[in-house]
């Protein structure tokens, strides 16, 4: 007879345990909660049974922050989690993951095919998510009026923003029809037919079952959320809660005074925001006049020292100076000229010679003839050099040349502009004219 392999206790409990782990991965067990404790350590421990057999069950503390409701005995539950064995005891047993009351395990299944359609439709897709508005003026709550969320939400409304209008459409949030008041309440919030339209959206409801929530988990609800012409937030039940608002909103909240604390800036900080850019606007804003005064300034005095009719009456008295200082020296010449004559002609009849007097007489007389001739033709000839360097000055002047249809153009510090290099987008010009100026701003060099 061969020798048949034999196996310790602890060993073959662990291969019925690696045997049961691995054929029994993930199920649901449903049946009535017997034994049921709940020590210190925070473990949850029951049985399972029906009218013909029983399952030991533990529910460790760190899945149990998902339950909903308080399991007593009696309760007809349906618990999901993987079959092991407890090898202290040699007892096979249910470690629990999820723990519901019977019946929730249809609505969980309704619940992850309407998730599946509307995600395969897009609803969900992260680029349909539309960012809040950073500070909005109305605001429409669709929930029951009579819950204490409400109240919750409207005392952190007045507390951080207490000039935010709130309109509240009033819904049942659970039970028959509770879907259909909600998905209405999203609409006639937003069509603008009995009222101005609100800024933002939020669908609240305080905690309960997945019973109590599934109003929230219907498709007409779900449709209204993502065809709602503004942003919705969801506030729907506690922290550990998912509905199908929550997918389909733009921005899921944990509870709906959390909603109501993310919808809205704090007041107070924004007023020391308010205050601290004002102050700084004011200062921005005394510096820039003072400077635009100074530039100013500055500019009139290079305008009246630049200022080309200024320039030409300065040129026109100089003109006149040496017209009259031509004038002047020319009259001196012939006075000279005429004493001079005179002295001769006293030299002459001294001599008392007729003959010589009377040739010094024509003499002088041609003398005199050319040198007025001389003297009117030197003048002549100074006034045209003179009207001619008049005439230059005037068509070199600034003043003549904008006259032609010239323009000079300045920066923003009173410099010429003479290349396009100068220029930079959105920078502020002035163009002077012949008979004024104007400014403008740079919206293109024409570079490429």
């Amino acid at each position: 007879m061969p020798e048949e392999r034999v196996h310790t206790v602890s060993g073959i409990t662990a291969e019925i345990r690696v045997a049961l782990e691995s054929g029994f991965p993930g199920v649901w067990v449903e049946g009535e909660i017997s034994n049921y404790r709940f020590p210190g350590s925070g473990h949850h421990y029951f049985t399972l049974k029906d009218s013909g057999a029983q399952l030991s069950c533990v529910l460790f503390r760190g899945s149990a922050r998902s339950l909903t409701f308080s399991p007593a005995n009696g309760q007809q539950v349906q618990v999901y989690g993987d079959i092991s064995v407890y090898e202290a005891r040699g007892q096979y047993q249910l470690i629990a993951q999820m723990v519901q009351p019977k019946g929730h395990g249809d609505l969980q299944a309704q619940f992850e095919a309407l998730k599946r359609k509307l995600s395969t439709e897009g609803l969900f897709d992260p680029e349909r998510k539309r960012s809040l508005p950073p500070f909005p003026t109305r605001i429409g709550i669709v929930t029951s009026p009579t819950g204490a969320a409400v109240q919750d939400m409207l005392n952190v409304l007045r507390r951080r923003a207490p000039w935010i209008q709130v309109i509240i459409y009033p819904a049942r949030v659970q039970g028959e029809g509770a879907a259909g008041e909600i998905a209405e309440g999203v609409t006639v919030l937003t069509d603008g037919r009995d009222f101005a339209p609100v800024d933002l959206v939020i669908v609240a409801r305080g905690g309960g079952s997945i019973e109590d929530l599934w109003a929230f988990n219907e498709e007409e609800v779900a449709r209204s959320i993502a065809n709602c012409p503004v942003p919705v937030m969801s506030g729907v039940g506690h922290e550990i809660d998912f509905t199908i608002a929550d997918f389909a909103a733009d921005r899921r909240e944990p509870t709906p005074s959390a909603a109501a604390e993310n919808a809205v800036p704090d007041g107070r900080a924004v007023l020391r925001q308010i205050t601290h850019l004002d102050q700084r606007l004011d200062g921005i804003a005394k510096h820039r006049i003072a400077e635009a005064r100074s530039r100013a300034l500055s500019l009139e005095r290079e305008l009246k020292a630049r200022e080309p009719v200024r320039m030409l009456r300065g040129w026109a008295q100089t003109v006149d100076f040496l017209g009259e200082k031509l004038t002047n020296l020319a009259g001196s010449h012939v006075e000279r000229t005429r004493h001079r004559f005179l002295s001769v002609a006293r030299e002459f009849a001294a001599i008392r010679t007729e003959r010589t007097l009377s040739e010094n007489r024509d003499a002088l007389c041609r003398l005199k003839r050319e040198r007025e001739r001389v003297l009117v033709r030197r003048i002549e000839i100074r006034r045209e050099r003179l009207a001619r360097q008049r005439d230059l000055l005037e068509t070199l002047s600034p003043q003549s040349v904008l006259a032609r249809g010239f323009s000079v153009t300045l920066d923003e510090e009173g410099n010429a502009l003479r290349s396009v290099d100068q220029l930079r987008e959105g920078a502020t010009v002035t163009t002077r004219l012949s008979t004024g100026s104007f400014r403008s701003r740079v919206e293109d060099t024409g570079e490429t």
